[in-house]
């Protein structure tokens, strides 16, 4: 990377320094001017501003879509999880593995089922301990774990469904949350600090 770049500006007479984002579209520039077909880019987005970031990002997409090969390395893991078809995962300086995006998230996401009770549980039925559940809120939000990669989950949560109603236990909201590439990442290279 550049430590310094600075440019003659013939209008006002005088050498000019460039900024961090104008550094880094300077060395995007040189680097497409060759037409690449593989291109890397080691933090290209670092230190820039919101505004250069989504304009780069643009430029990353269009060649991507023109066929360009585009290897990237980020610690902005939205970034990677919006922008790969393959994702690579380094820890400690050893490769942990390279996967599809879809089959990775697939493999190694989860998804959790959240249901916000009209009232606390202190515990679960034994009914209902064939599910992977958990209590939380002060009892108030009931969770459902699972892998959202089987079809037999859609069977599972109708069963679940089916269990509460028995068991008369109401709920007046749900919501679903699938894991990001994020919680894979530190699942992989910390998994204590997940649990």
């Amino acid at each position: 990377m550049l430590k310094s770049l600075t440019l003659w500006d013939k209008r006002n007479n005088r050498l000019m320094t460039l900024s961090g984002g104008m550094k880094r579209r300077v060395l995007i520039a040189k680097a497409l001017s060759h037409e690449p077909r593989i291109l890397f880019l080691d933090e290209p987005t670092a230190g820039v501003d919101v505004e250069l970031r989504r304009e780069m990002w643009e430029v990353v997409r269009q060649l991507r879509d023109n066929g360009v090969t585009i290897i990237l390395t980020t610690h902005y893991i939205e970034e990677a999880e919006e922008m790969a078809d393959r994702i690579g995962v380094i820890n400690r300086g050893e490769l942990v593995l390279v996967e599809e995006k879809a089959a990775l998230m697939s493999k190694l996401g989860s998804k959790q089922l959240t249901l916000n009770l009209h009232s606390p549980l202190t515990d679960l039925p034994a009914t209902l301990q064939r599910f992977e559940l958990s209590l939380a809120a002060e009892g108030y939000e009931l969770i459902y774990t699972y892998d959202g990669s089987q079809e037999e989950d859609g069977h599972a949560i109708s069963e679940l469904l089916t269990a509460l109603e028995r068991e008369g236990i109401t709920f007046k909201d749900l919501n679903t949350r699938q894991s990001s590439l994020e919680d894979i990442f530190v699942d992989l290279v910390n998994p204590k600090e997940r649990a």
